[in-house]
């Protein structure tokens, strides 16, 4: 997730950017860049970390009427400056927002033709196959429009070139892009949100999937009908939550499409791969060790029952605090996985090193490619979550197990032990998996309406079996961090080996009752619970009858799909309860976003 912004008119086109790029800075801090062009001159600053790095390089003695911007989160190639935005070719720039999905084939193509790239990037190949194109035809609107259509996956682009100095060529496809009539004559400009916008313009359109167009001084032609104007909010802060109360509701909301981005280029049609490494990496593997703190414990949980079950290799989890001083047994068969979202957690970057000096095998899946543990391990694997800004982590749990799933799925294509039946089963999940995460309107407001009966009690039984567990676990720290209300997961079976004795009206039982997997063992479990008068929230596909409450999912054909729905109703319940206890939900008290201390 990166954030772009595009500006034509007579203020100070610098400035304008800058300020820009500071609103969408939360979108990404490994690098940033700007391209300032005024007929035939173009001058590009850029630089490593955060934006004042940009702005301290950033000096110009000339007045420019064009320029576009780019604040990056990396999600092809290192973050140097080699790799910021803008891109160039031998007369053009480029900035992009996303995932450009069939890059490779593009680029070996391209360099067959004798181009020569400079960046490890997939944005790169935008400008210089605009450029060919260009030189095909010497009709800068038709090289854009050639170019565009070649291009596959999710991808929002500014792009100015010499050749036609006054204009911003711009296109949106599964990333955000917002095009704006700025307050004073001949301005136009572009952002990737709101709140950059806000002050400057007042009249926008919210570019739709498939629309692009070019944009002068004097006109902004739409190269189709499928738009419309409206008018921008006045808040920036609002703004910047997309219209959303809370970031911690924005990202839920966003939860869809950050798992297509940790798909994109990985889930093929009829395999999945995965560039970071190669599946060979488990040759002489006998055990798959996987360590984390938190929630990405819990991601690590989920997937362990995925390896084994779609890999058939043995696989265990440890908590990295506990691990690091257990003196642990450490053999060189054993693939070592660390999981943190910020690649600094303190314990699990401790593990991984200790992992490293015994030899073993290591991949960090972490969400920051400039992070400590990409320098230690073997190989990383990102998650392209885009920065999280609530403490309580939601986007990053779930394309954290997106990503262990199609490990798993991986592993088992390059061991053979699945048959074509399966894989395909598993593929097709995969693909259904942003729809499970799109939220219900219907789900948020019966969580809305569920929470003012769960403020008191003296506490809560979040239970599931198999992956339900991990998911049972997950559930009941995010009740924790934000509603300061006490909460514990469980294995449903294990209710009747002690804890069911503190079951009474007043201990609330939230039950995850998926279809697809073991329904009945855990509907005896939950009435179980119910014959001892606990309050029971189930949420399932199917009617319970003995539910105090009931949140009902959609019926599907795969548990996986189940358990992403019902991931939505868990943080959203816990949202929603928090918000009724008048709590900071983005800022839980006694919480840190990345825990860099042990």
């Amino acid at each position: 997730m990166c954030g772009i912004v595009g500006y034509i008119g007579n203020r100070k086109t610098e400035e304008i950017l800058l300020d820009g790029l500071k609103e969408l800075e939360y979108r990404g801090y490994d690098s940033a860049g700007i391209a300032l062009l005024d007929n035939e001159k173009i001058d590009v600053f850029k630089a490593l970390g955060k934006l004042k790095n940009l702005k301290e390089k950033v000096n110009t003695y000339h007045d420019y009427n064009i320029g576009i911007g780019h604040t990056r989160w990396a999600t092809h190639g290192k973050p140097t400056e080699l790799n910021a935005h803008p891109h160039l070719g031998e007369y053009s720039y480029v900035v992009h927002n996303g995932i450009i999905e069939n890059y490779k084939e593009i680029k070996e193509s391209l360099q067959e033709q004798g181009h020569k790239f400079v960046s490890q990037t997939d944005t790169e190949v935008i400008v210089h196959l605009f450029e060919s194109f260009n030189n095909e035809s010497n009709d800068a609107k038709e090289a854009f429009q050639r170019t565009i259509e070649k291009l596959e996956g999710a991808f929002s682009i500014l792009l100015i070139s010499k050749c036609d100095p006054s204009k911003i060529f711009f296109f949106k496809h599964g990333s955000p892009l917002i095009v704006a009539r700025g307050n004073e004559e001949g301005e136009v400009l572009f952002a990737s949100s709101d709140a950059p916008l806000i002050g400057l313009a007042n009249d926008v359109v919210y570019l739709e999937d498939g629309v692009g167009g070019v944009a002068s001084a004097t006109s902004i032609e739409f190269f189709s009908d499928n738009y419309s104007w409206s008018t921008l909010p006045t808040s920036k802060q609002y703004a910047q939550k997309d219209g959303f109360r809370f970031f911690m509701e924005k990202e839920i909301y966003e939860q869809h499409d950050v798992v297509t981005d940790a798909m994109l280029g990985r889930l093929g049609e009829n395999e999945i791969t995965f560039d970071e490494f190669d599946a060979s990496i488990i040759e002489g593997i006998e055990e798959i060790k996987i360590c984390a703190c938190g929630t990405s414990y819990h991601a690590g949980l989920t997937a362990s029952y995925l390896f084994e079950r779609l890999s058939q290799t043995r696989c265990s989890v440890e908590i990295a605090s506990e691990f690091r001083y257990k003196e642990p047994l450490l053999s060189d068969k054993t693939l070592f996985i660390v999981i943190s979202q910020s690649g600094e957690t303190a314990d699990t970057l401790e593990a991984l090193k200790m992992a490293t000096k015994a030899g073993l095998k290591s991949i960090a899946l972490c969400n920051v490619d400039n992070s400590s543990m990409t320098r230690v391990a073997n190989h990383t694997v990102l998650t392209r979550a885009g920065i999280e800004k609530g403490v309580a982590s939601t986007k990053a749990f779930s394309t954290q197990t997106v990503v262990l799933w199609m490990m798993a799925l991986y592993f088992g294509q390059y061991k053979q032990v699945l048959s074509n039946e399966k894989i395909n089963d598993e593929l097709h999940a995969l693909r259904e998996v942003p729809k499970s995460l799109i939220v219900d309107d219907k789900i948020h407001e019966k969580t809305k309406r569920l929470s003012k009966r769960y403020l008191h009690g003296h506490g809560f039984f979040f239970i599931g079996r198999d992956v339900f567990f991990p998911l049972a676990l997950e559930g009941a720290l995010k009740l924790k961090e934000i509603s300061y209300l006490h909460a514990e997961g469980y294995p449903a079976g294990e209710m009747k080996h002690g804890p069911i004795a503190l079951a009474d009206p007043e201990l609330f039982t939230i039950a995850l009752m998926p279809q697809n997997l073991l329904y009945d063992k855990i509907k005896s479990n939950v009435e179980e619970l119910s014959a001892r008068d606990s309050t029971i929230c189930s949420i399932s596909p199917l009617d319970f009858e003995l539910s105090d409450d009931f949140i009902k999912t959609q019926k599907t054909n795969h548990y996986m799909l189940e358990f992403f729905e019902m991931l939505v109703a868990l943080q959203l319940l816990s949202m929603e309860i928090s918000v009724r206890l008048g709590n900071d939900v983005d800022m839980p008290r006694n919480l840190a976003k990345s825990v860099t201390v042990e």
